[in-house]
């Protein structure tokens, strides 16, 4: 996991005042993500794998056909790794037994600096035995303004990846306008996230729903109309990522220009969020106001990496005045060369594949090693 990540809380508890207290506790901070509250331990083991906790609270009084301890036991003979911190009071101790999955325990009444403190030691000392699941990476490639090419890089990004070794899946996150569909010409009768089941997603699911490009990748369509849109969920676009990440090394995102529920919800879970900028004044005044509001939001400025596209094309901007505007110098860069970039798009292919060699193309292969942890470029030579 990434320094800079949020660490992904999951709360089993069945007394509403407690779980309304450690939701208050976590509001005024953004190191840890309540991902979700279950009162139900007989329904935790199937949810977790899902839901993706970096750390589990666990009420050791929890009431209910499925007590705290066997719930711990269930997962330990499922094979989860989650660490559990157990929620108890005074009169009932509990010891910590890594053995057993209980890593931490958490005595009432506690106040918002312990809680984070033994959430954030579990998982660091989790990370440091070198137990914790390998995570795949998820990027977001984001445009606070259309026509920057963002759905371009976000093609050519997944690609560069599956080159570089990497299982890559993108996902069009434009829900309403499906610009993946249009950019590949994809049937209007291909699936789309729609057709996967709105309960419990599995791997078999997204076989029969996933679009397999003949660059190599897998992509998760949008639907294939407009008014489709409202039916796609939050919690929809949640649990499939979840899973994604699980069986992918490399999860790249298409996101639309909105910052609405849905979009916030997939900014949350993301890695890097990679935001296009161009030398166009507006999308620099957007871009601004965009940082403004990731740190209104708590996003740390690692969060957001910037991608400087057709870094050659400044259209006059001094690009002094641009690394001033932003308050750093974008990270990378992606220059202009059109007569590749134009051709390979009208076809519906990757011009990282149709012409590998082209300056444009190693700058994508670059950026996909930079934001992946991939290899170095397939083909690059010395520069």
């Amino acid at each position: 996991m990434a320094a800079n990540d949020q660490i992904r809380l999951l709360l089993i508890e069945d007394v509403p005042q407690v779980a309304q207290y450690v939701r208050g506790l976590l509001m005024a901070q953004g190191q840890i993500k309540l991902v979700d509250v279950l009162s139900d331990g007989g329904s935790a083991a199937q949810q977790i794998p899902e839901l993706r906790p970096d750390v589990v609270i666990l009420d050791a009084l929890l009431q209910g056909r499925v007590k705290a301890d066997q719930l711990v036991s269930r997962l330990r003979e499922a094979g989860s790794k989650v660490p559990v911190i157990m929620l108890t009071v005074p009169q009932q101790p509990v010891q910590a037994d890594p053995d057993r999955g209980i890593y931490g325990v958490l005595s009432m009444p506690f106040s918002g600096y312990d809680l984070i403190s033994r959430v954030s030691q579990v998982h660091k000392e989790q990370l440091e035995a070198g137990e914790g699941a390998a995570r795949s990476r998820m990027v977001a490639v984001f445009a606070p303004k259309g026509g920057v090419g963002r759905t371009t890089i976000a093609f050519n990004l997944a690609v560069a990846a599956a080159r570089q070794g990497r299982r890559s899946v993108l996902v069009d996150g434009s829900i309403q306008f499906a610009d993946l569909r249009a950019l590949l010409r994809v049937p209007s009768d291909a699936p789309s996230i729609l057709d996967l089941p709105t309960d419990r997603v599995v791997e078999s699911d997204l076989t029969d729903v996933l679009w397999r490009d003949p660059s190599g990748i897998d992509i998760l369509l949008a639907p294939p109309r407009i008014e489709m849109a409202e039916m796609v969920t939050t919690r929809d676009m949640e649990k499939v990522l979840s899973l994604l990440r699980r069986l992918y090394d490399a999860v790249i995102i298409d996101m639309s220009v909105a910052l609405d529920e849905l979009n916030l919800a997939l900014l949350d879970r993301v890695d890097t969020i990679l935001e296009i900028v161009t030398y166009d004044s507006t999308t620099i005044h957007n871009t601004i106001a965009l940082a403004d509001t990731f740190r209104v939001i708590g996003y740390p400025a690692s969060k957001v990496q910037y991608v400087l596209n057709r870094a050659d094309a400044n259209g006059g901007i001094d690009p002094a005045d641009l690394s001033r505007a932003l308050g750093r110098v974008p990270e990378h860069i992606i220059r202009s060369e059109g007569g590749i970039v134009v051709p390979a798009n009208n076809k519906g292919v990757p011009f990282v594949l149709s012409n590998p060699e082209a300056g444009v193309s190693q700058d994508v292969e670059r950026l996909a090693a930079a934001l992946l942890g991939a290899s170095e470029p397939v083909g690059a030579g010395a520069r």
